[in-house]
């Protein structure tokens, strides 16, 4: 609908250019606009405010004007003047359900649309090191990356998922010293236990399957335990192994799958981490100071220049990324959104700085960067903080089995990423409307029982995508609601790929399942007026295959019963 008022708009701007009321070489776009109110029409558009000074003329005048040139339409059913020049458009009944049509046709495809136009895109998103379950934090970046990626998806993108792996540096060891202290017999708790050693459970799973001799299949390689409690290089490739699979088994719980994963170590066993430095240093962005190796980031606006590489030969972190970030350039990825924890942000800058300095025709503010917040868990109104499987953190096999993979993934993507989160355990169980995601999927359930009512007391199968009825005898101010609602669902999807944010589609959808218990509640369906009944059956299958579509790109399910 908001199409077709903009197309209207643009049909009278054009006809007042071609009688000089507005100059001809000026360029004019309608922005339209939902309602907050609905006595003042559905649709709103300031092109009057825009327009006037060009015009020569007040705005309410021009509105007057641009009202008079309007095309005949049979989707407008009045058009009112608001205020200092708003133009307020109130659709008519008619065209109000023309949605109902268009949703039942499309079905699974409602709200899709080609504008990516196959264009590749890369998100990174996880990227945990493999030396330990899943937190919460990384489950927070699974649900928002994913649903990015659906979305993106949606819109015509050609999406590859990736995880990087951090397989190398400090960590790596420290994680090898832990499982070679369990392997050993030593436990946390001991004096000789690694100073910086991780100390949960999965550290002795880890040491008993490496004595064991055990093999694990990670997603690009197997490793057998050599089970020799002196080989240091054995255990580190047996546990960073055996964490991979384990990552991996928690994102498939999750719902979630890459198509790519990527090791660090692969940057260095290749060379690219030299080829980079080299580069950076060719360039001349590069001077070495008290035995370190300094970058220019100050050159490409930080606030002070970043060692590079250290004295005692190691690099610091940003500077595998930016060999990283080279590689995926050359990958081909021209589009390239991470999705990370805010613990990140300063490292948005640095890799920026190092990826300009390289002159590799990058464009500058590549790549893109999505940052949430950190995650709080509560149970009984008190914060979470410890699994014994992980021993300091809460993780997402934890909340999985707490209240199960819909809650987890939909209550993970609820809120703004530079928002923080609390996550109760307790409302996220609850079978009440205060759970978004049981009141979500419990509008799907109803719609669904209703049509099996109408098969058992009626006798009467009605299809999926079937429009059967008169929606012209939808004359409720709920059910047109209802039907404005739908018709936002196309530009949502837009938005919310456009713009990064994920939640708006659960916010959209707790709306949508909202109006729907509402009108529930207020009107019987299942009436004997044959007509109005099929009429409102059919406003219910385009809410059910909406939120059905709704739920898809969330990662949930739609249930047929609760």
């Amino acid at each position: 609908m908001k199409e077709t008022v903009s197309d209207l708009l643009q049909s009278a701007l054009a006809a007042l250019q071609s009688e000089g009321t507005l100059p001809a070489d000026q360029s004019y776009t309608p922005q339209v606009g939902n309602t907050k109110d609905k006595s003042h029409g559905d649709y709103a558009c300031n092109i009057a405010l825009v327009a006037a000074k060009t015009a020569g003329c007040a705005p309410r005048k021009l509105a007057e004007m641009l009202i008079g040139k309007l095309p005949e339409s049979s989707a407008v059913a009045k058009v009112e003047i608001a205020g200092p020049g708003f133009i307020n458009f109130f659709m008519s009944t008619a065209s109000a359900f023309e949605i109902v049509d268009t949703i039942l046709a499309e079905a699974r495809q409602f709200g899709r649309n080609k504008s990516g136009k196959g264009e590749k895109v890369q998100v990174e998103f996880v990227s945990a090191n493999p030396t330990g379950p899943l937190h919460v934090g990384h489950g927070r970046g699974a649900a928002i990356g994913d649903c990015l990626c659906r979305l993106l998806e949606a819109n015509g993108y050609n999406v590859t998922r990736e995880f990087y792996y951090n397989d190398a540096g400090a960590q790596i060891n420290n994680l090898a010293l832990s499982v070679q202290a369990r392997v050993k017999g030593l436990t946390p708790e001991d004096e000789n236990w690694p100073a910086d050693g991780y100390r949960g459970d999965y550290i002795t799973d880890v040491a008993n399957a490496y004595l064991a001799g055990d093999t694990v299949t990670a997603d690009d390689r197997e490793v057998t335990a050599s089970a020799d409690p002196e080989n240091r290089s054995a255990i580190q490739e047996f546990a960073v192994a055996y964490l991979r699979r384990e990552q991996d088994l928690d994102l498939k719980a999750f719902g979630v799958q890459f198509d790519v994963y990527f090791l660090e170590s692969s940057l260095y066993q290749s060379g690219k981490v030299e080829t980079a430095v080299k580069r950076l240093q060719d360039n001349g962005y590069t001077y070495e100071d008290g035995g370190a190796l300094w970058l220019k980031t100050t050159d490409f606006g930080d606030d002070k220049d970043r060692v590079m590489r250290k004295k005692d030969g190691g690099y610091t972190y940003f500077l595998p990324d930016v060999a990283y970030h080279m590689d995926k350039w050359q990958r081909g990825f021209t589009s390239v959104i991470n999705e990370q924890g805010a613990d990140h942000h300063s490292t948005v800058t640095r890799v920026r700085a190092g990826l300009q300095a390289l002159n590799a025709g990058i464009p500058e503010g590549w790549p893109d960067y999505v940052l949430h917040q950190m995650v709080t868990v509560t149970r009984s109104g008190q914060e979470v903080k410890i699994s014994k499987r992980a021993g300091s953190y809460v993780t997402i096999r934890d909340l999985i089995d707490e209240v199960g993979r819909d809650a987890t993934r939909f209550f993970l993507a609820a809120r703004r990423v530079d928002s923080q989160l609390t996550f109760d355990i307790d409302l996220a169980r609850s079978q009440t409307n205060e759970n978004p995601v049981y009141y979500v999927q419990y509008a799907h359930a109803r719609i669904s029982s209703v049509l099996r009512k109408l098969a058992a007391e009626k006798g009467v199968e009605r299809g999926l995508n079937e429009c059967v009825g008169d929606l012209s005898l939808l004359v409720l101010d709920e059910e047109k609601e209802l039907a404005n609602q739908l018709a936002k669902y196309p530009e949502l999807i837009a938005n919310s790929a456009a713009q990064r944010e994920p939640h708006h589609l659960t916010h959209y959808l707790r709306d949508l399942a909202g109006q729907f218990h509402t009108y529930y509640n207020a009107h019987k369906v299942l009436i004997e007026d044959a007509a109005v009944r099929d009429a409102r059956i059919s406003l219910y299958l385009a809410v059910r295959q909406v939120i059905a579509n709704g739920l898809d790109l969330l990662g949930v399910s739609a249930p047929e019963e609760m």
